[in-house]
């Protein structure tokens, strides 16, 4: 396994170079980019432009595993509007293409929201759909592996539903991306890599405690890591463990250290 970083908790201010280099001098081996709005990553950013960051990344020692978008355009594929679906799926494909085009081989994605205009139902069958029939292939054609994210957005609510979505998309290029600490609240986060199994495609790691819902640093909180590792090891897991540790609860330095010891459990 790997000692990485998500950018998802890195400040905007930091040039992608400059997030390479704090990366590699605080002891991390893989990162995930983000692609936002304005930045050296967009939805725009020309195919040369992103070979170029990916060779940087290269030049530095940093293996880029993922990316994470986070931009103002929607892709969310649950709505039932079909026109708005139809434009929110154009957008998670040239997501998927940016990712491609980056040179990294996982998305973490998540499909939409369960709220008082979606209903879970309608939630279910659309976005279900939506990504058997087209961004599954889609992806597989460019070779990019759709990792879904639970983030408390009220749909998958078990890791039995979640593995049973998984697989009613029926394309190895469609996964979870394990996050320790979003399942705290509902559950035990190792039995989400024990019963999905072979789905899990990426991982997140940060620390919750259930008394006040805080998100403390790594080792602090309420995730049982030595149970995580085990069940992570028996899926034989061996790609990023990705921080998403705050920067305001432990600097990159400390969570790279707690990230090491946890591998030794």
């Amino acid at each position: 396994m790997k000692v990485g970083l998500s950018c998802i908790i890195t400040p905007r201010a930091w040039s992608f170079a400059e997030t390479l280099d704090k990366a590699r001098n605080a002891g991390y081996e893989a990162l995930e980019v983000v692609c936002t709005d304005a930045g050296d990553i967009t939805m725009n950013t020309s195919k040369d432009d992103l070979k170029r960051l990916s060779d940087l990344a290269v030049a530095q020692g940093i293996e880029l595993v993922s990316l994470c978008p986070q931009t103002s355009t929607s892709s969310n594929i649950m709505l039932n509007d079909p026109i708005s679906r139809k434009e929110n799926t154009a957008a998670a494909m040239r997501l998927l293409q940016v990712t491609a085009d980056l040179g990294i081989g996982t998305m973490l994605y998540v499909p939409g929201v369960v709220d008082s205009n979606t209903a879970y139902d309608d939630a279910y069958r659309n976005s279900l759909s939506v990504l058997k029939w087209e961004l599954a292939p889609f992806a597989e054609d460019i070779g990019v592996t759709i990792a879904i994210e639970y983030v408390w957005n009220k749909f998958l609510l078990s890791p039995m539903e979640f593995a049973e979505y998984v697989d009613e998309v029926e394309s190895p290029n469609v996964g979870l991306f394990f996050d320790t600490g979003n399942m705290v609240v509902f559950g035990f986060p190792e039995q989400w890599v024990k019963i999905n199994g072979y789905r899990v495609k990426m991982v997140h790691f940060k620390d919750f405690r259930r008394d006040g819902y805080a998100w403390p640093p790594l080792l602090q909180g309420d995730v049982d890591f030595p149970a995580v590792m085990r069940e992570l090891r028996a899926i034989d897991y061996d790609d990023a463990l990705l921080s998403e540790v705050d920067l305001g609860a432990a600097p990159l330095e400390d969570t790279a250290a707690a990230i090491r010891q946890i591998m030794e459990m």
